[in-house]
């Protein structure tokens, strides 16, 4: 039996912050298992509109501030809020609206990322 990898305490408190604001459909993709990435892990959520998405972003900054004491090292994409990335160094942040989520499909970049679906919350 396959002993489950223990993740990042701050891609918990990620999941935390989106699912504060009800951000639906995370997957976090574990790219270190390949070489030459821009970083660790990938988290990607969606929200249904670009207000939700300004929301979640702003739950997953406080929450990380919170709880691991960090700020991202950049955001961009709040202007319009469709497709918001947060860089916390190792882990990537990606909140998207649905139909940019299912257009760029970040998930299936890289063939050889690991991915685990978390469930939403009710």
């Amino acid at each position: 039996m396959a002993k489950k990898k223990k993740r990042e305490s701050i891609i918990d408190s990620i999941i935390e912050g989106i699912q504060e604001r009800k951000g639906e459909c995370i997957t976090i993709a574990d790219l270190t298992g390949i070489e030459d990435t821009v970083c660790r892990y990938f988290v990607i959520c969606q929200g249904g509109t670009p207000n939700q998405t300004l929301a979640i972003e702003d739950s997953i900054r406080e929450t990380v501030r919170v709880k691991e004491g960090r700020k991202p090292d950049f955001v961009e994409g709040t202007r319009y809020a469709h497709w918001i990335a947060m860089d916390y160094g190792d882990v990537m942040v990606h909140i998207f609206i649905p139909e940019l989520r299912k257009f760029y499909d970040l998930e299936h970049l890289w063939a050889d990322a690991v991915l685990e679906d978390i469930p939403d919350l009710d």
